[in-house]
């Protein structure tokens, strides 16, 4: 399995950005995928996934109403729309799949390498 993040940058407070998450070796009936993040000094936040199998969709509280998760299976990529962004929203930002969307997180996930979305006051 191999995730290929693009998409990343600084943006000011209230842009928007979409990161691209190109994904191979694994089947999205099997694997959950989708995002999580992490800023310096906090914990790992899973931000929005799509479930194995069925391909619902969950969402952060606090991002929801702002971001989109979506997915071209053609192109074995995964999107995340980020709109209204917020300084907080400010970390690396990871593109992962495992069995279930509650461990995307986890060090049990395989990750990408992560890319850095900075949002400015």
């Amino acid at each position: 399995v191999q995730l290929v993040e693009s998409g990343g940058g600084l943006v000011q407070a209230g842009g928007s950005l979409r990161l691209s998450c190109r994904v191979s070796g694994l089947s999205f009936d099997d694997y959950a995928t989708g995002w999580f993040r992490q800023a310096p000094g906090k914990e790992r936040e899973g931000v929005s996934c799509f479930k194995s199998g069925s391909g619902g969709t969950q969402y952060a509280d606090s991002v929801k109403g702002r971001f989109t998760i979506s997915r071209d299976i053609a192109k074995s990529t995964v999107y995340l729309e980020m709109n209204s962004l917020k300084p907080e929203d400010t970390a690396v930002y990871y593109c992962a799949a495992d069995f279930s969307c509650s461990y995307l997180h986890t060090v049990h996930a395989t990750w990408g390498q992560g890319t850095q979305v900075t949002v400015s006051p």
